[in-house]
Parts: C-alpha cells; structure tokens; sequence
C-alpha cells in the first residue's frame, strides 16, 4: 500500500521496437522512462522528465526511432543502465512509497518483466493506477480508448511528441488530473 498519498508518479515508458518480429536474440528494452509527478491536492505536475537508458539485449531500429525520436546516438550521449534509472525512481521520486499510474497495463507488465529478467529490484510500489482503464470506466465508454483519444474526448491539446515517454507522462498526469 502506497504510504505517501501527496503525489501519484506518472511513468510511461518506451522501448525498442521494430516494423515487424524483433530480430533473432533481440528483445524489447526499455529506452525511456517518462515520469513526473502530479499532485493530489493542487493539480499541479511537476518534476517532468526523459530518462534515457541503454538497451542491454536490442538495439534501437529505424522504425523505433521514427516512432520515438529517439537516437542511438541520445542513449549513447545520454542514456545510463535500466538498474541506475529504477534507482533513481525509486530514491528521486520515492517509488515504494507512492501511488503510481500508466496509460494501460502495458508499463506496469514491461517495468516488472524486465526488472525480473535482468535481476533488478522493482522499483515502484504496488499501488498501480490504471488511467486507460480508470478513463473509460468514469466517462461511461463501452471500450478503452489510447491516450491520443483520451485527450481528444477532453478537448486536451497533445503536449510535445506523442510516444516520446516524457512528453506522454505530462500528458496522462492531465488526463489523470480530470479523473481525480
């Protein structure tokens, strides 16, 4: 149970990808954690940011990076290993400590697998809030709608570049924020 109720951490992430199966050896990793923090009580979101990691068992694609925009040659001038950046959510943002939420179940599975495949402490607690679903549910949709659509519905602007994980964790914490 989430101990700290203040602040609810919105993390999305983005990993390699490619057009079609990923090549022989190669496996999704995670090449951003996009998260910020969005405050109970005033609404407000703050400490936004990208962190950029290293791939250990992929490579980034063309296709990943038309996607995500982002460069091999960003993770090579900016990125740091998975194992640094599940520290620095769970020290910087206190991720055992807090409720946190994601568009869908899809970062919550990903973060889970990969710490558990490379033998990295998870860094978040148990309290996961669905936005995707917590979204639909509240505007009565008779399905899930992407982030995309959720804004749409809302008649909220995208902010940034959509699937850049520091710019989609600004945009689930205002989804989240009309929901709370």
């Amino acid at each position: 149970m989430a101990k700290k109720l203040d602040k609810i951490i919105v993390i999305d992430v983005e990993a390699t990808c490619w057009n079609t199966a990923p090549p022989q050896g190669m496996t999704n990793d995670i090449i951003e954690f996009g998260i910020c923090l969005l405050d109970v009580h005033s609404g407000e979101i703050s400490d936004n940011r990208g962190i950029l990691v290293i791939p250990e068992r992929s490579e980034i694609s063309d296709f990943c990076t038309e996607l995500t925009t982002i460069t091999p040659e960003m993770i090579r001038n900016e990125g740091i290993s998975f194992k640094e950046a599940c520290s620095i959510i769970k020290k910087e943002y206190e991720g055992q400590s807090r409720a946190w939420a994601s568009f869908g179940a899809y970062d919550l599975k990903h973060i889970q697998r990969q710490c558990s495949e490379l033998g990295v402490g998870y860094p978040l607690g148990p309290s996961h809030i669905n936005v995707k679903t917590l979204f639909a549910l509240k505007n009565k949709l008779g399905h899930e709608k992407g982030m995309d659509g959720a804004l749409q519905h809302l008649r909220i602007e995208l902010e940034g570049t959509h699937h850049r994980g520091v710019d989609d964790a600004k945009n689930i914490a205002k989804i989240l924020r009309t929901l709370i």
